[in-house]
């Protein structure tokens, strides 16, 4: 039986809040459309007091922010960023371009092209989240994207020296001091001083989130990625402290971030919500972690794995740190998450920050039908065909000839007749009527 110790807000009142960012975000989108630089300046004063004579860095304004890291700071983005383009290169060579003769003088193939220009979204008004740099350019740059421009919003009134350190290693072409849904319109349909982009990528709070949401179609975005989520499955073979560290540390990302708690064992849900409120008496960021847990914080006691797997693929969390004794039956029989963080030893800040895999991943239940950013979301699959010989042509095109006809498509029954004629060197005409014209 799956019950519930603590539940957060019912889903109403999300629906509330959902509709007063859709309806912020559309204004906002119409007016830079209309007034372009101009709108984009007014934004960046009302929301971030951000009024710089050009919103993006001159290369001497980022070797002077790079001259404010220590030794020690460049090293540790250094090491980080090595694991992210490690894998990312993995990734990448793994995808293969292929040709094939798949029928005697037939043959199909597809490449891998690169996008031409990315825009990637850095948060950073809250938290300074420099691991995003690595996450979104330096993936795009190990896919071969030419121009990848990179924006992060001011901190504290000025550039964060790590974020533009980060973006700049990480092989951003340009690099603006911009933030929130400005920004990603900026990108998104271009103004007089950012050209338009192909493609957005990063993670972002619920306007940045929405602002991608619709401005899809227009360009391509990485995914539906809002508050940052995470699932905590747990048995008795840890405990209370680890359970509650794991989820507060995802809590603090944001006032709307669910953390769930997902057991087989009461006593530990009952000892890890003991720790949650111990923890958050001496947690520095406990203003922010407090509110979400109140208002997004589950936990779920339930009495078998199979149970446990099937509320796990119905709430589809954006991560699932399993810490339990076989975290391999989640690892086989799970399918809606966005990335697993298996066993005690590793967790989620492990991926976020530098264990090599992206931390840009679905949120919202997205689980259910996409994975994260990857170095393949960069990279357009795109087919080709060649007919290498005249018995090839004709006999493909007697069967295209009979199918078009099955769907009344004289126009392209035509291509394929053509093609019998003048490379089978004999007349062609379908011999029957369309279906419906049968009796």
């Amino acid at each position: 039986m799956i019950r519930y110790l603590k539940q957060g807000r019912p889903a109403a009142a999300k629906t509330d809040d959902d509709a007063k960012v859709r309806s912020t975000v559309e204004g906002i989108i119409r007016d830079i459309e209309t007034r372009g630089d101009e709108a984009v300046r007014d934004y960046s004063r009302q929301f971030d007091n951000w009024d710089p004579a050009d919103f993006r860095l001159s290369r001497a304004e980022i070797e002077a922010a790079r001259k404010q890291l220590t030794p020690r700071e460049i090293e540790d983005i250094t090491f980080a960023q090595r694991q992210v383009r490690g894998f990312a290169q993995i990734q990448r060579d793994s995808m293969r371009d292929v040709e094939v003769e798949t029928y005697p003088g037939v043959v199909l193939g597809h490449r891998h092209v690169p996008m031409n220009a990315v825009g990637c979204y850095i948060p950073g008004g809250k938290y300074p989240l420099l691991a995003s740099a690595h996450m979104s350019v330096l993936t795009a740059k190990v896919a071969g994207v030419p121009r990848v421009v990179s924006t992060a919003p001011p901190y504290q009134g000025k550039p964060h020296p790590a974020i533009v350190t980060a973006m700049d290693m990480a092989g951003a072409d340009e690099i603006l001091v911009l933030g929130g849904v400005q920004a990603v319109v900026a990108m998104a349909v271009g103004t007089p001083s950012v050209a338009p982009v192909d493609m957005l990528v990063g993670p972002g709070n619920m306007f940045v989130a929405e602002a991608k949401r619709q401005l899809y179609g227009r360009v391509g975005i990485d995914l539906f990625a809002g508050p940052t989520e995470t699932l905590v499955i747990a048995d008795e073979s840890v405990d209370g402290e680890l359970c509650a560290v794991d989820l507060l540390g995802q809590a603090e990302h944001g006032p709307t971030s669910p953390s769930v708690l997902l057991t087989n064992s009461e006593a530990l849900a009952r000892a890890t919500l003991d720790e949650i409120e111990r923890q958050l008496k001496v947690l520095p960021t406990a203003a922010v972690a407090k509110q979400s847990w109140a208002d997004y914080g589950e936990v779920i006691v339930c009495d078998t794995y199979e149970e446990m797997l099937e509320m796990a693929d119905r709430i589809a969390s954006e991560h699932v740190q399993v810490m339990t004794r076989e975290p391999d039956y989640f690892l086989d029989n799970m399918t809606n998450y966005g990335a697993l963080f298996l066993g005690p030893r590793t967790n989620v800040a492990f991926g976020d920050k530098v264990i090599g895999t992206n931390h840009t991943l679905p949120t919202n239940r997205n689980a259910r039908y996409t994975g994260g950013l990857w170095v393949g979301k960069f990279l357009k699959t795109c087919t080709y065909q060649r007919v290498l010989t005249d018995e090839a042509s004709a006999t493909m095109g007697e069967y295209c000839s009979r199918l078009c006809h099955m769907e009344n498509f004289a126009g392209h029954g035509e291509q394929a007749n053509i093609r019998v004629r003048r490379y089978g060197n004999r007349p062609y005409l379908p011999w029957y009527q369309p279906i419906e014209a049968r009796s």
